[in-house]
Order: C-alpha cells, then structure tokens, then sequence
C-alpha cells in the first residue's frame, strides 16, 4: 500500500497516542512489526476526499480486532490516515431484547 501514500503523511492512532510521520518512518514500522495483520474489508464509505472503512485484523492470535480506519485524500492519495482498533466483547445480557445478534 506503500504507493498509495503521500511522502508526507500522517499515521495517526488515537488509542495509543502514536502519531507516524512520512513515508520513511512508516516503512520503518511496517518492517518491524512482529507480524502484519491479514486484513478482511466489512465496508467502505466515501465522499469527496474522505474515505472510512471497516475491517478485521487477524495477526494470528485467537482474537481479531476490529478496526476502523478513517483516510483523507490529497491529490489522489492517503494524506493522513486515523486508526481505532478494538478486541470484540460480549454484549451485556441486558441489551438482549433490544438487538439482534450480528453475524460478524
């Protein structure tokens, strides 16, 4: 994905209060992580230069986070890209007869 960046951008994650600048310091990241993640796209949305899209990420642990991510364009490629990821719970018993119960 590498290609679709701008030299320039910004990596933010929330959750940890990491934010990664340019392109060499994000290649950096990339090559040490342990392992990357299988990613499996649920959906996307887009207007103008906005696109978020949800997806799971398995890194091979028995858990799979659930993850949004939220990428402004410029010029046609990622100028930032936010992340939230989240490990699945289990829904509180007491919501239970007001939902349905997803499939994902």
């Amino acid at each position: 994905m590498d290609e679709l960046f701008h030299e320039d951008a910004i990596m933010d994650w929330p959750q940890s209060g990491e934010k990664i600048v340019g392109a060499e310091n994000r290649r950096a990241i990339y090559r040490a992580f342990p392992q990357l993640p299988t990613i499996t796209p649920r959906r996307m949305v887009s207007s103008g230069d906005l696109v978020v899209a949800e997806a799971t990420l398995d890194y091979g642990a028995p858990v799979k986070n659930k993850t949004v991510f939220i990428f402004e364009f410029r010029d046609g490629k990622i100028a930032k890209e936010t992340a939230y990821w989240s490990e699945p719970f289990e829904a509180p018993e007491w919501r239970a007869k007001w939902v349905e119960k997803s499939s994902e």
